[in-house]
């Protein structure tokens, strides 16, 4: 049985688990040994066995006492972006390096009252900072589709890590598409939320107003598993957080499509998109049709302004979130400096990476005087209005639909010094991201070189369960979700 466990989707597991075919011990110890096996993917960061199998002891208990908790025992990672007590939390800088939290994310909290048991942290580019996980301090993610390509960013190590089947579901953070384009590079599912709908509260900040976190895992049904632990309001602790209840979003996944309107933004689908990629996301859609739902052809007028956009407010915003690193309370602090200006400049020097300095710099610069009317407050005034062209888009539509990158996933190192082709890989992920929209990615085929693609679905405000519905009516008719790398 054991031998077949990293097969099974997150609610297939649950289910032996709460029938007692096979304990949460077993399953934490074949997913230790599965990433033990595959360590050269660079998926984890920290893995601490004897704190995985001390919970998975525990969801034991609670099962034979007869809890019925949706993910006990289920193994889960979480991206290295999210603060934990048992585990090393680095946010994958060496600012942060060997640096244990005191309290642990609300995210973490509540998939661990949900009875998951955490496997270790997960790889990610430098506080969150790019699009392919070759900014984390430590070492690159692979793609387990090709190791010798990038598996997408921030979240590349969440993203490997289900796709290599080291884990069932993992958590991820998406700030302008960090979720949706690894799952996409990867060939697996990921949802973020509507903006505010799970806490910030013990994540490691890089865009305040833009970050949100979201579950990645093979299937919807397995996302919609995840998301209803990870939502639900924490106004204490994150005044971010909408007073929105925590929702099941598995009861409306087999929801009929018919008469669903999908609208096809024009921008998505011109110059720049390989073809390769096209011709997956055109299958799906006909698949969509061949359900009973509707194609819209829509405009999004604003989806060139969004790099622009995103690349203001964002380094604004990180300039603003990493100052508090400073080697004064703790994380990283020089050896050597001669007074307290000294210390700071040589304490961030070292311990930044360069596309985090890169951002900060252009932060501060857009923040400074002179400069703020000029491009800040501009950028936010056109992100308003990206917001309100997809206000406009879903008067005639129910979802969007359309590619989640331009490209598969490209070589490592491929880029080199040249941070604009990253930039602009996120053109697709980034307006939802502006406008604070849910989003999500679900395989749609496979493109140049035998590598995944993503097909992005985005819904209006809170239509997190009607994203779901429809990106599981998809997974009933397709076997893309199915399919693993070979040798994993």
């Amino acid at each position: 049985m054991s031998g077949a466990l990293h097969e099974l989707t997150v609610a297939e597991l649950a289910a032996k688990l709460r029938n007692k075919q096979v304990s949460a011990v077993e399953a934490a110890q074949h997913f230790l040994a599965r990433g033990k096996q595959h360590e050269s993917l660079g998926a984890y960061l920290d893995v601490r066995e004897d704190v995985t199998l001390a919970q998975a002891q525990a969801a034991d208990a609670r099962i034979a006492a007869g809890d019925t908790a949706p993910l006990l025992g289920v193994p889960i990672a979480h991206k290295d972006i999210f603060v934990t007590k048992d585990f090393v939390s680095t946010a994958g800088s060496k600012m942060l390096a060997g640096y244990r939290s005191p309290f642990n994310a609300t995210v973490v909290d509540k998939l661990s009252q949900a009875g998951a048991v955490t496997l270790g942290k997960l790889n990610c580019d430098e506080f969150a900072m790019g699009s392919a996980n070759e900014n984390s301090a430590f070492k690159p993610a692979r793609n387990p589709w090709d190791t010798s390509r990038i598996p997408g960013g921030s979240s590349g190590g969440s993203a490997a890590a289900v796709a290599a089947r080291l884990a069932p579901a993992v958590t991820g953070t998406d700030t302008g598409g960090s979720i949706r384009q690894p799952a996409g590079f990867c060939g697996i599912t990921g949802i973020k939320p509507t903006y505010g709908r799970a806490s910030r509260y013990g994540m490691i900040a890089f865009a305040s107003s833009l970050d949100q976190a979201g579950p990645m895992a093979r299937t919807a049904e397995d996302c919609a598993l995840l998301l209803s632990a990870m939502c639900g309001p924490d106004a204490d602790r994150d005044s971010t957080s909408l007073d929105v209840p925590a929702e099941d979003f598995t009861r409306s996944l087999n929801d009929g499509i018919e008469g669903l309107r999908i609208g096809i933004p024009q921008e998505f689908f011109g110059e720049g998109l390989s073809a390769d990629v096209r011709a997956a996301v055109d299958g799906a859609l006909k698949q969509y049709e061949k359900l009973g739902a509707k194609l819209v052809p829509i405009s999004l007028p604003r989806t060139q302004l969004s790099i622009p956009v995103y690349y203001i407010i964002a380094p604004a915003e990180a300039s603003s979130n990493l100052s508090r690193f400073d080697g004064v309370k703790f994380g990283h602090r020089a050896d050597k400096y001669t007074d307290l200006l000294d210390m700071y400049k040589k304490t961030r020097a070292e311990a930044f990476g360069d596309e985090v300095k890169r951002r900060i710099m252009i932060g501060t610069y857009v923040l400074s005087h002179g400069y703020y009317d000029a491009y800040y407050l501009q950028a936010q005034k056109i992100r308003r209005m990206i917001a309100d062209d997809f206000q406009q888009a879903f008067k005639q539509c129910d979802v969007i639909a359309g590619p989640v990158a331009p490209t598969v996933a490209w070589k490592l190192g491929e880029h080199g010094n040249d941070p604009l082709a990253d930039y602009l890989a996120d053109i697709f992920t980034l307006p939802g991201s502006l406008a604070g929209l849910p989003g999500m990615s679900v395989p749609a085929g496979f493109g140049e070189g035998g590598m995944p693609v993503g097909l992005q679905l985005i819904g209006n405000y809170f239509a997190e369960a009607k994203l779901l519905n429809a990106a599981h009516k998809l997974q009933q008719v397709t076997d893309f979700h199915l399919r693993a790398p070979a040798g994993f």
